[in-house]
Order: C-alpha cells, then sequence, then structure tokens
C-alpha cells in the first residue's frame, strides 16, 4: 500500500489525470451499453448493432498511426482537453434521434468519437510518465487498469438504466457531462509539454510540412521494429491483439452452446472479468515498484492464457457455469499485470518526444490484428468448432508469455532525461 500512497497522495497532476479518467470511462461505458440496448430496441436488426463495431474499429486502423505525429507535437495536456471538449459536442446530434432513419447519425457520432479518441489514447499514455517518478509508473499504470475496470462496472449497469428511462438523449447528456467534469480536472494539471522549436521560415515551413508529416509518419512506424525490445512487444500486441478480434467474436456463441447460458448469463460472465480486474490492478499497484515490468507482462501473459486455456476446455468435462464465473473473476489478475507491465516497458523504451508515434502505430497494429481475429473466427469457428479456435486464442498468450520471460533483458528501459514534478 506504500506503492499506491505514494503515487497518489504525492503526484497532484497524475491524481487529477486519474480521476478525470475514471469519469470520463465511465462515461464511455454508459453510453457503449446504452447505444447497443437502444440501437436494438429501435431497430429489431443485430446488422445494425454490428455496425456500431464497425464504426469503433475503422478509425484505430486508418487514423491511430498518423494521430500519434500530431500527438507528438502537441503539448499532450492540452490535446486532452480539446478532444473532451469535442466529444462532449459530437454527442449532442444523438439528441435528435427519434426513429429508426436516424440511426445513421448515432454511427456518425460513434466514428467521431473514435477518431478523436486516438489522439486522446496515445496522449494520456505518453503524458503519464512525466507525471509520477520512474520507479512509480508501474503502479500508475496499474491504477490506470483499475480505474478502466471500476468503469465499466459502473458504466455499463448506468447505461442499461439510463437507456431504459430516458433512451438515447439522456444518455448523450449524462456522457456529455461526465466529459466537461472530466475537461475541468485535466485543466488542472500544471505539467506543460516542451515545446520542439524548428529553425525555418514560413515558406520553408509551408513546403516541407507534408514530407516532414511522411517522415514523422514513417518514423514512428520504423521505431516499432527498430529495436530488439520494440520487435518483441510489437509482436506481442499483434498476436494477443488477433486473440482479442477471436475473443470477441466467439464468447457469446461459446457461452451459449458449449455452456448452455442465456444471455443474462453472458452478461453477468463477462462482467465478472472486471470484478478480478479491480482486485487484480489493486495489487499489481501495491507491488508494482518491487517487480521488473518485463516480468510482470511475461508472468501476467503466461497466467492469463494458462486460465483461458481451462475456461475453455473444462465444458469437455463438466456442463456447469459455476467455472466459467470463477476463470472470468481469476484471469482479472494476471490480465491487470499484464497490461501496467506492457505499458510500463513500453513507456520506458521510447522516448518522450517520439511516444505518441508509437503508441498509435501499436494501437493501429492491434486494430487490424482484432479485424483479422474477428474474420478469422468467423471462419474458423463454424470449420473446426468454438473451442479449438478460442484454445488458439489462450495459447498466443501462453506463448508470447514464454517468450517475453525468456527474453525480458532485450526490454530493458531506454534512459529518460529528469523531468520535474508538481507535489
Amino acid at each position: 500500500m506504500k506503492d499506491l500512497w505514494g503515487v497518489l497522495a504525492r503526484q497532484r497532476d497524475y491524481r487529477l489525470m486519474l480521476s478525470a479518467g475514471l469519469i470520463s470511462l465511465t462515461g464511455d461505458w454508459l453510453l457503449r451499453t446504452g447505444l447497443a440496448f437502444q440501437i436494438y430496441v429501435l431497430t429489431g436488426s443485430t446488422l445494425a448493432s454490428g455496425g456500431l463495431l464497425l464504426a469503433s474499429f475503422v478509425p484505430p486502423v486508418l487514423l491511430g498511426s498518423l494521430a500519434g505525429v500530431f500527438v507528438d507535437r502537441w503539448d499532450r495536456r492540452t490535446t486532452m482537453i480539446v478532444t473532451n471538449i469535442l466529444n462532449a459536442v459530437v454527442l449532442l446530434p444523438l439528441l435528435a434521434v427519434r426513429d429508426e432513419g436516424a440511426i445513421w447519425i448515432v454511427y456518425c457520432v460513434v466514428l467521431a468519437q473514435s477518431c478523436l479518441q486516438q489522439f486522446f489514447t496515445p496522449a494520456e499514455q505518453s503524458l503519464v510518465p512525466a507525471l509520477v517518478e520512474s520507479e512509480q509508473l508501474v503502479t500508475a499504470n496499474a491504477l490506470n487498469s483499475q480505474i478502466r475496470d471500476i468503469a465499466r462496472l459502473v458504466g455499463a449497469a448506468l447505461g442499461g438504466v439510463l437507456a431504459a428511462v430516458g433512451g438515447l438523449s439522456l444518455l448523450a447528456i449524462a456522457d456529455a457531462a461526465t466529459f466537461l467534469i472530466a475537461v475541468a480536472l485535466v485543466a488542472g494539471i500544471r505539467h506543460r509539454s516542451a515545446r520542439r522549436k524548428e529553425a525555418q521560415s514560413a515558406e520553408q515551413a509551408a513546403e516541407g510540412a507534408i514530407k516532414r508529416l511522411k517522415a514523422e509518419w514513417t518514423e514512428g512506424l520504423r521505431l516499432c521494429v527498430g529495436s530488439a525490445g520494440m520487435r518483441l512487444l510489437f509482436g506481442f500486441c499483434v498476436v494477443t491483439g488477433v486473440g482479442e478480434g477471436v475473443m470477441s467474436t466467439l464468447f457469446a456463441p461459446f457461452v451459449s452452446a458449449e455452456l448452455g447460458g442465456d444471455g443474462k448469463a453472458y452478461g453477468l460472465i463477462v462482467s465478472s472479468q472486471a470484478i478480478g480486474g479491480i482486485v487484480g490492478g489493486l495489487v499489481a499497484a501495491s507491488v508494482g515498484s518491487r517487480l521488473p515490468a518485463a516480468t510482470m507482462l511475461g508472468v501476467g501473459s503466461l497466467l492469463f492464457g494458462l486460465v483461458d486455456l481451462t475456461l475453455f476446455c473444462y465444458p469437455l468435462v463438466s456442463d456447469s457455469l459455476i467455472p466459467a464465473f470463477v476463470c472470468m473473476i481469476v484471469v482479472g489478475v494476471p490480465g491487470a499485470f499484464t497490461i501496467a507491465g506492457l505499458m510500463t516497458v513500453l513507456q520506458r523504451l521510447t522516448e518522450d518526444r517520439i511516444r505518441g508515434r508509437v503508441f498509435g502505430a501499436i494501437a493501429a497494429a492491434e486494430g487490424v490484428a482484432v479485424l483479422v481475429g474477428i474474420v478469422a473466427a468467423g471462419v474458423l469457428g463454424d470449420a473446426v468448432g468454438i473451442i479449438p479456435v478460442l484454445v488458439f486464442q489462450g495459447l498466443g498468450y501462453v506463448v508470447g508469455g514464454l517468450v517475453i520471460v525468456s527474453r525480458r533483458r532485450t526490454l530493458a528501459p531506454h534512459p529518460e532525461p529528469a523531468h520535474h514534478l508538481s507535489a
């Protein structure tokens, strides 16, 4: 608990960013859950509901790596403030949705918010190392992971209630309010990113803008595979991204066809993972400074995969739903270690000036990997069966964890210049 106290009590700027994240993420889950419910009510079509998923997946693939270039140019605090304000503004068209004929507005709003997220996420991830001491970084990232699970539990529950009570209008107003509260909190952060000054004329700036943009964009892509450590992490993210696509596609059929559960059981099983994530985030934050980040990543991934394999294989010998609940709660603990370890290693392997580009490029690669996993699962689920394909997903984490542990010395941190922290 000493590590937790050291971060939360002493680092005012980080505390403000964490609070803002909790509030805005709760709004995200509130809207995501409520939209899925409301779209089906308005259309009665699962295809229309699937369109929401597509609208949210396209921007990371097309915009993710390019957005990182601008994140590195701009002040990260300002980027977070502006994107939160814009997120609140783009929600307003939802107030005009009354029937199935206006569903296109919902898709446009989801698409716009996903585009904005490509700027916000790398800005936030890149800002964390500047707000805490180096030895507190694992703890800070573990707390970030934990608030995502808290937001998921609270936001998902509220989203269903608000959708039933006030429809899309109430959802839009509530989510917009969370973004504006987050703006007020982030505005209180004192840290400012150092500006990079370039000596050049206005004419040179105009003529070279596109060339510089291309150069910085390709630099971000190149940096993802520029060292043994980054290549290892990039490969890990791609493999596990494919696995996440498989999981998102086949887990509902798995619960229904292999476990015999209904829609209520599916919802409860999925939500139960957040409980383990909250506990895991607390444990990871408490011991973060005493464990190497690469070890947390490797061991966390290995255990995550082993629990997944247990979950996917136990229906071969039992038809009870109880082991599924237990596995989903337990897997949240190594999941929190994996996320905290991965984020910390990535932050330490990259310099501040190029961190946004790296995070953006990895997000784009993960987006492509998830889409590949979704397509592969849709094809192979029918051809070879649900359980064999899900077993492949679990093996991806096991193998990835073993490789990380065996090569953890290649993930040595990049030396970072000292920075001033606000008390």
